[in-house]
């Protein structure tokens, strides 16, 4: 490889504003990059490392480059490659954190007790792991779940601890005192295994660079310049690592905008790039503010919510685009007309010849995105979820529909199937193997077949009582669908199959939002008188072309947006609970707060040229009408760049609308809202229509009528027969109660089978 001759002013650095150019040249000693949105920051980092081997200030091999994904790695390889050509091929220090630090591990592997060949194990595996750990500490696995525990050990590895470094707090935190046993459990069963988790790859590296001087001073060496992208959200061990490699030269270069540090619930820590100047005395401050992403207005905007934060270092941004528009206030009814008012919004841009590709919708949970989908599909308006599934695609929302599948017809198998074991009940393979053996010898649904497989000894005890709770359960939920409406039901159902507190046992920010979505579930079924037309209406959604080449608006949550930008974003449900979150506020406070002002800021940000706020009066919550109140955010946007807006789908102000009970704004949804019928047509029984009959012996008598069930046929098998069974082998007839056998086997006593397990012998 040779690298270019230097020239006196390479074309490309001319390109760059003052502020980029000094970064650039600023390759002694420490430097922060404080870059605020659309300032160019990608841009200046890659030049500053093409500067850096172009000038021969140090090899490829001696730069290391640190990205947060892959993807931020592969456009900065490329960007570098534009403008040195192929000596960016000599960077094999240029990645993630995870990437860098797996090809260190493997060079010094023995120093932490693994092997250089050690496996990297994903999120199924460590689970299994885990689970299987909990179960020998005989531990209750419902009340201390697998996930919890991976929870746990993955934050504290993020902090940098060993089992050895936990505080009693954090002891506490699993199992009433033994987390840090279960911790320092699971590191050595993984070395056993000679494995590590992604958490470990820099935790093992934090441990070595800390109690290995020759090898800390090795990198020290090897690296003449560390380069950190996106340094605001960087976690403890990141940072640990980070400052142990550059205390020796301090050429560190890091890039970032502390008031987009939004991810703290995965471990990043805002203060890491506060304390820069504190870390690396000397430091120099280079501010990149000029934006070329969005107009005067909408940088005001954000620029005035954001000096609300204490906790940060400050700029201004500025831009010399066109004033544009004001940042729109939109104030509306509730969340149906906050949809509504968007799709028509979209549909006049639309008209206008504005790009479907460049308009988003920016949510603060993903549990908005459901009022979105029904009426985009109504409207026939393209869209597309980004950073997550569908409302209806997503795998709880997919659970609960199931439940309700088999409660409106058992004979749906797919959905038996779905849910037979979810939350976990103890039911294997070999459970389901079973039931469906015996429904295709006698042509039963799954769910008929697991109600005569609970009245024999097909299956051990454990399963036949589990099968025989399950089917009692759903017996009793189709009773009652006859007098609770479809949203009481879910919620019914949610509860006493167990979901609800498996998600709670769970206790993750991702289950937290899984529970989310399940509440939204049962509030979109409010709107609905019967089950099936629930059913029906969820099935036209799923049907929705998702495969189309044809544009789309972008739906997405803030969090996922970061980075991103578009002609003209929404921002709904600016209200106070939804966004700032209750939750991340109940849970951190005042630092939780300043964090979701700057989710605010970055969700403004996106915008280049519209960026439109939208807060609902009410919200529909259980089923009851609660007022809401705009975001304090709202409130915090400078006037003279915001353009407010707050009216009803009729015209009229919110603040004027007669509150009298002559009109009472939802007299209209009794009057409309049809008598609910006083029958969901035949019950469970009737429904699976198979013609058999069982007994009740474990099956719950209240809940069950045999009168119900037609007779079935008697098995062609008769008393006295000499016959076959795979699990207890030979044995002989002794009595027949329609497809069920009692026989006498040979070497395991009296058993009741069905006759589609048996073969006769002669």
């Amino acid at each position: 490889m040779t690298l270019p001759a230097p020239t006196e002013t390479p074309e490309w650095l001319a390109r760059l504003n003052e502020p980029q150019r000094e970064a650039v040249l600023t390759t002694e000693g420490p430097v922060l990059m404080l870059a605020g949105a659309g300032t160019g920051k990608t841009a200046a980092l890659t030049h500053r490392l093409a500067h850096l081997i172009r000038e021969r200030l140090a090899w490829p091999s001696e730069i290391l480059c640190v990205t947060f994904t892959n993807k931020a790695a592969r456009e900065m390889r490329h960007r570098v490659g534009q403008l040195i050509g192929d000596a960016v091929e000599g960077m094999p220090w240029l990645g993630t954190f995870h990437s860098i630090c797996a090809k260190m591990l493997r060079r010094h592997a023995e120093l932490v007790g693994l092997q250089s060949n050690y496996t990297i194990i994903d999120t199924d595996d460590q689970l299994r792991l885990l689970k299987t750990m909990i179960r020998e500490a005989n531990l209750d696995e419902k009340r201390w779940p697998p996930r919890q525990l991976a929870g746990l050990i993955d934050s504290w590895k993020n902090r940098g601890l060993l089992p050895g470094d936990l505080t009693a707090v954090d002891n506490e935190a699993y199992a009433n005192g033994k987390g840090q046993q279960m911790y320092a459990a699971y590191q050595e069963r993984l070395k056993t295994l000679n494995a590590c988790d992604f958490g470990d790859l820099l935790l093992h590296m934090l441990t070595i660079l800390k109690t290995d001087r020759e090898v800390l001073q090795q990198y020290q060496r090897r690296f003449k310049y560390v380069m950190v992208d996106e340094y605001q959200d960087t976690n403890a061990v990141q940072y640990l690592w980070l400052r142990l490699l550059a205390q020796e030269r301090k050429n560190i270069c890091v890039v970032g905008d502390d008031d987009q540090s939004i991810y703290s619930w995965r471990g990043a820590e805002v203060a890491n790039i506060l304390r820069f100047e504190k870390d690396f005395p000397g430091a120099k401050v280079v501010r990149l503010e000029q934006n070329y992403r969005s107009t005067p207005q909408i940088l005001a905007a954000a620029s005035g919510l954001i000096a609300g934060n204490s906790q940060r270092l400050g700029k201004t941004l500025w831009t010399e685009l066109p004033a544009g528009q004001k940042l729109r206030v939109v104030g509306v009814w509730d969340a149906p007309e906050e949809a509504r008012r968007v799709g028509e919004e979209i549909e006049r841009l639309e008209r206008e010849g504005a790009p479907l590709e460049q308009v988003a919708i920016l949510v603060r949970a993903q549990y908005q995105t459901r009022e979105f989908e029904d009426r985009f599909i109504q409207i026939g308006l393209n869209y597309r979820i980004i950073g997550g599934f569908r409302f209806y695609e997503r795998a709880e929302i997919r659970d609960a529909l199931a439940y309700l599948r088999v409660i409106a017809q058992p004979a749906d198998d797919l959905a038996f199937e779905r849910i037979y074991n979810q939350p976990k009940r103890g039911l294997g393979a070999k459970a389901l193997e079973n039931m469906y053996r015996h429904a295709r010898a006698q042509g039963l649904p799954l769910a008929a077949a697991a109600l005569e497989l609970a009245d024999s000894d097909e299956l051990p005890a454990r399963a036949r009582n589990t099968i025989a709770a399950l089917m009692s359960d759903f017996l009793r939920w189709r009773e009652a669908s006859d007098s609770l409406s479809p949203a009481e039901l879910m919620r019914l159902v949610l509860e006493e199959s167990g979901y609800d507190a498996m998600l709670k046992a769970e206790r993750s920010a991702e289950s937290a939002g899984r529970a989310d979505n399940l509440v939204e579930l049962a509030r979109a079924m409010e709107d609905y008188e019967t089950l099936g037309d629930f059913l029906e209406h969820v099935s036209l959604v799923m049907d929705n072309d998702a495969a189309s080449d044809e544009e789309k608006v972008t739906i997405m949550t803030m969090h996922a947006a970061k980075g991103l930008e578009f002609d003209n974003v929404f921002l709904p449900g600016w209200e106070e609970g939804v966004f700032p979150s209750q939750r991340s506020l109940d849970e951190g406070g005042l630092a939780s707060l300043e964090e979701e002002r700057r989710l605010a800021y970055v969700a403004i940000t996106r915008a280049r040229r519209r960026c439109t706020i939208l807060h609902a009066a009410n919200r529909r919550i259980y089923g009851q009408w609660t007022s809401s109140i705009p975001s304090r955010f709202i409130e915090e946007l400078p006037e003279e760049h915001v353009e407010a807006e707050t009216t009803l789908s009729g015209g009229k102000s919110l603040w004027q609308a007669n509150w009298s009970e002559q009109e009472d704004p939802f007299a209209h949804v009794a009057s409309t809202r049809p008598e609910r019928s006083g029958s969901r047509g035949p019950g469970w029984q009737r429904a699976l229509a198979t013609g058999y009959e069982t007994k009740p012996s474990r099956v719950k008598e209240s809940t069950r009528s045999a009168a119900s069930f037609a007779a079935k046929p008697r098995s062609d098998i008769a008393i006295g027969a000499r016959v076959f069974h795979e699990k207890f082998g030979y044995g002989e007839v002794v009595a027949q109660e329609g497809n069920k056998l009692e026989i006498a086997f040979e070497k395991s006593g009296l058993k009741k089978v069905i006759d589609s397990f048996v073969s006769a012998v002669d």
